[in-house]
């Protein structure tokens, strides 16, 4: 059947104003997944059920939350993520969630507290005077209690230290007390003298990098580590004095440094308005 000219003019017309739209599935999926993730990390969101779907650059978020201040906040979360530039937010307000949610933030804070412990625990293991130390971590909203028994004042005041400086923490609670016979015994070993293999330098800086992101005063900073034999290079820059002193002793006490070289480490210069 012969098309009008009007027809094939009209259809021209179309192919030019619409481009193709070219899906990819993959990263479809790469970005669901970073956003669900996202959304599972914040402690205000994570209680509720929401559905990502996601098409190109365009998020479609679907569910339930309990006020309007929550779904702006998914909204504002999706845009965040790289790679989103919009979204469709067809989040339902709910106010009869509002006793539903208690089990799961429940839920959710338990999860939280247990990260949170194992991280304190990890860095009582990575430091070389509280490595062997049988320090107990626990962590209720925050709350971080500590207790065991060292063999240093330097152990019990370190302990607390590295829980106090630890992102997400708010009171530390330290019971950590001094054990009078490993005290003794601990005397009797010369000062800085090795216990067994010297770790190599790649697991220093991880150990070290590691311990920066764990702590409130340093993560977000660019801080550069370097490693040979032990002895640490630190670069980069910080914002003061006092959080320099705290990089360097951060890094002092990780398992198998030798030294921390801080002289490539800045403190940024003020400028005036």
């Amino acid at each position: 059947m012969p098309f009008s000219s009007r027809t094939l003019v009209l259809t021209a017309g179309l192919l030019i104003a619409v481009p193709p739209v070219f899906a990819d599935p993959v990263q479809d999926a790469r970005l669901e997944g970073a956003l669900q993730t996202a959304l599972a990390l914040n402690r205000v969101l994570n209680p509720f059920r929401i559905e990502v779907a996601v098409n190109g650059d365009r998020a479609k978020l679907t569910g339930e939350v309990e006020n309007e201040v929550e779904r702006q906040l998914a909204e504002h979360v999706a845009l965040a993520t790289r790679g989103i530039e919009q979204v469709d937010n067809q989040l339902r307000v709910n106010p009869a969630l509002v006793e539903r949610p208690l089990e799961l933030r429940a839920y959710a804070q338990r999860l939280e507290d247990a990260t949170l412990a194992a991280v304190i625990h990890a860095r009582l293991l990575w430091s070389r005077i509280t490595e062997k130390a049988p320090i107990e971590v626990e962590s209720r909203e925050g709350v971080v209690t500590l207790r065991g028994k060292v063999d240093s004042a330097e152990a019990k005041e370190l302990s607390g230290v590295l829980a106090r400086t630890t992102d997400g923490v708010h009171l530390v609670n330290n019971l950590v007390s001094l054990d009078s016979a490993a005290m003794a015994k601990a005397r009797e070993k010369p000062v800085d003298a090795p216990v067994g293999r010297q770790p190599s330098d790649n697991w220093i800086v991880d150990k070290i990098q590691s311990s920066y992101r764990y702590s409130r005063n340093l993560d977000g900073l660019n801080l550069k580590v370097a490693s040979e034999q032990g002895m640490v290079r630190l670069s980069g820059e910080v914002v003061s004095s006092e959080q320099k002193t705290i990089a360097v002793e951060v890094a002092r006490q990780i398992i198998g440094v030798r030294g921390v070289d801080a002289d490539l480490l800045k403190v940024a210069s003020k400028v005036e308005g």
